[in-house]
C-alpha cells in the first residue's frame, strides 16, 4: 500500500464540468464498492485497534482505507477521520450508514473543489449539482431506501414483494432468479409504465439505474438487484443458481 493520502490525489486534474462530474461517479462508484459488495473486506481493513483511518473512493472505481494525507493543506478535502473507531461500538448497519452519510459529504466537497479551483461560475456549479443530484446518494444506496421504493413499483406478490412481474419485458424464465432487458425493436407495443417502473431501479452496487439489453439477478436474502457484471455472473451462470446470495450477504454469514 502506498503512502497515506497518496493514491488519493488524481493524475490529471478534472477542469470541466463534465470531467468534475466524471470523477465524482468513479469515485462514488469505488465507496458504494466498500460499503456494499465488498463490505466484508471494508470492515476487515477498518480495526479499532489502528490509528484514524479514512475512506477514500479512488478515481479508478476502487477504495482505500488508509490514513489522512500528512501534507498541510492536503491535495483534496480529507475524508471523516476515525471511522474505525466506531466500527465495533455500534450496530453494523447503523455503522455503515454513519460512513456512507460522510462520504456523501465528502464526494460533494471532493466536486466543488475542484469547481471553485478551475473557476466554476453559477452555471457551471448548478450544472454540477443538477448532475449529482440526479444519481442516488452512498447513503441512500447503503440503506436501499431509493431501491425499496423503486422495486415496489415494479414487483408482484410471487412469494417475495421484489419478484419480477411475468409479463415484464425479457424477464428469464424463473421468476425472481434473474432480470434481463431486451432491446426496444424486440419489444415494442409493452406498456410504457412497465418501463418507467424499470427505469427506477438502481443496481445494489454501483447505483446505476436499470436500463436496457442488461442482465440483472436478484439476492434472495436482501432483495436486492445488481448488474451481472458488478457482482460477476453471467446468465448461463444465473441458470444454475437456484438460491442467489450476494457479495454481501455472503459476507454477513460469513463473520463470526
Amino acid at each position: 500500500m502506498e503512502g497515506p493520502g497518496a493514491a488519493t490525489a488524481p493524475q490529471l486534474s478534472p477542469r470541466t464540468v463534465e470531467e468534475v462530474f466524471r470523477d465524482f461517479k468513479c469515485r462514488r462508484a469505488g465507496i458504494v464498492k466498500a460499503l456494499t459488495t465488498d463490505v466484508g473486506e471494508f470492515y476487515e481493513q477498518c480495526d479499532p485497534e489502528k490509528e484514524n483511518l479514512c475512506l477514500y473512493g479512488l478515481p479508478n472505481e476502487e477504495w482505500e482505507v488508509n490514513l489522512p494525507a500528512e501534507e498541510v493543506p492536503p491535495e483534496l478535502p480529507e475524508p471523516a477521520l476515525g471511522i474505525n473507531f466506531a466500527r465495533d461500538g455500534m450496530k453494523e448497519k447503523d455503522w455503515l450508514s454513519l460512513v456512507a452519510v460522510h462520504s456523501d459529504a465528502w464526494l460533494l466537497g471532493v466536486a466543488f473543489y475542484f469547481g471553485a479551483r478551475f473557476g466554476f461560475d453559477r452555471a457551471d456549479r448548478k450544472r454540477l449539482f443538477t448532475m449529482i443530484n440526479d444519481l442516488p446518494s452512498v447513503f441512500e444506496i447503503v440503506t436501499g431506501s431509493v431501491k425499496k421504493q423503486a422495486m415496489e413499483k415494479s414487483a408482484v406478490s410471487n412469494n417475495s414483494i421484489h419478484k419480477p412481474k411475468s409479463s415484464s419485458r425479457g424477464r428469464g424464465s424463473e421468476p425472481g432468479k434473474y432480470s434481463k432487458m431486451l432491446p426496444k425493436d424486440e419489444d415494442e407495443g409493452l406498456d410504457e409504465e412497465d418501463d418507467e417502473e424499470h427505469g427506477e431501479t438502481m443496481c445494489g452496487s454501483c447505483g446505476e439505474s436499470y436500463a436496457a439489453d442488461e442482465f440483472w439477478i436478484c439476492c434472495d436474502i436482501c432483495e436486492k438487484w445488481f448488474h451481472g457484471k458488478c457482482v460477476k455472473i453471467t446468465p448461463a451462470r444465473a441458470e444454475h443458481i437456484k438460491h442467489y446470495k450476494c457479495p454481501a450477504c455472503s459476507n454477513k454469514r460469513m463473520r463470526p
